[in-house]
Parts: structure tokens; sequence; C-alpha cells
């Protein structure tokens, strides 16, 4: 028997509006199938079909067990990143970052167009306008990936994939909650990231390295308060 609210046609027109909305981030997880069916009101095997054309386009990718992501499928080195997560931690993560990130906001101070220093700007303001949590955070995460896009050096933008894909898995949920209420950093993580930014597009290469360097120590700070469960760390921060 078949679904009455079967319309693959009103379901991919529906996904496509919503992947030009700028509602997903490249690389954000979008709602389940069931979630999507209730809200374009079509049933699932329409949003189903709908997604197989997205994905045969290049517009999400799906894995296994975890979702359907906006944008192309990303390098994928390691497939298996529990065996990463299993062996590192937080701080190790915070080594990586400061060693890789502060290169890829140099080199895009070079070779970031226009068009993407604009798209930079714009993801300041989504991370702005989030009220909860856990939005910054994914708004955020768009933004870095976007400056290590335009490094434009994909053995570069693998290694930060990589990194990121650690820093996505379950294991370092409560890790990042920790992070999240151990400092109150919303107005100095704007400035930070618009300095970044302003740098890029001066096309200061030293100026956003530097930038970039100095907001990731307020970030590995921020962790080391958040897991040290230090009462006088906590006491200076209110």
């Amino acid at each position: 028997m078949t679904d009455d609210r079967d319309n693959s046609n009103v379901a991919l027109e529906r996904l496509r509006e919503l992947l030009r909305s700028g509602r997903f981030a490249t690389g954000t997880r979008l709602p389940t199938e069931r979630a999507l069916a209730e809200e374009f009101d079509v049933g699932r095997r329409s949003v189903r079909r709908a997604l197989e054309v997205l994905e045969a386009e290049g517009l999400v990718w799906r894995r296994q067990g975890s979702g359907t992501f906006a944008g192309t499928r990303p390098a994928e080195p390691y497939e298996d990143v529990g065996v990463l997560v299993a062996g590192t931690d937080a701080m190790e993560v915070m080594e990586v970052r400061l060693r890789l990130e502060p290169q890829l906001a140099q080199l895009a101070a070079l070779r970031a167009g226009p068009a993407d220093i604009r798209g930079m700007y714009d993801l300041i303001a989504k991370i702005d306008e989030c009220t909860d949590a856990d939005g910054r955070e994914l708004w955020d995460g768009a933004l870095h990936r976007q400056i290590a896009r335009c490094a434009n050096n994909k053995l570069l933008l693998v290694l930060f994939d990589v990194m990121n894909r650690v820093r996505q898995e379950p294991a370092w949920q409560k890790i990042r909650e920790q992070a999240r209420s151990a400092a109150k950093t919303r107005p100095v993580t704007h400035d930070q990231h618009l300095a970044i930014i302003d740098a890029i597009a001066a096309r200061d290469p030293i100026g956003a390295a530097e930038a970039m360097r100095r907001h990731l120590l307020t970030l590995q700070e921020s962790l080391v308060r958040a897991t040290s469960h230090d009462p006088l760390a906590e006491r200076t921060d209110t």
C-alpha cells in the first residue's frame, strides 16, 4: 500500500531549500528521515529517495549508523576514529590544534578569496545568533573548518578533518559540556574570532597565525579549568 503522502519531488525541493538556507553548515548532521518527513509533511520513503538524489549530486553524504550530513563527503584516511580516541586525550588534541590551525590561518591569509572571507564573517554572525551552547559549537566548528579549507592545502585539510573527527566523537561530549560552563568566554571568543578574520582579510599571515594561536590558548586554558575541578579556578570565573 502506498503512503498517500509519497511525493519525492516535493521532498527533494524542500531539501534543496533547506540546504540553500544556510541552516546547516558543511559537515553538519541533518535531522533524521522521520523528522524531515514530519517537517515536510511527506512520507519517509519520499525523503529517503530525495536524499539519494542529493547524495548522487554531492550535496549531502551519509554514514551508516551516524546519519546524513550536508556537503561533500570529507576525506577519511582513518575510518576507525575510535582507535584514535582511545589513544589520546583532550590536551593532546589541543597540542595538535595549536600546531596546525595557526599555520592554516596563515595560509588562509595568503589564499582566501573575497567570497571566502565574507563567508567567515557570516559564520561569526551565526555563532553570535545562537542562543544555545550546542548551536554555537556547531557554527564555531564550521568557522574553523572554513579557515582550514581556505588554506587551499588538501593534505592539511585531511589532517584537520581527522583531528576534528576525534573532537566530534561521543567520548568527548562530556568534556565539551564541562568546557562550556567552565568559563564565561563568549565576548572574548567573539573578539578573538574577529581578530583572526580581520587579519586574514588584511592579508596579514603573521597576524592571522598569532590571532589563532591566542584564541586556541584561551580555549586550552578553559579546558584545563573545566577538567581540573579546581574550586579556586572556578571562583575566578565568576
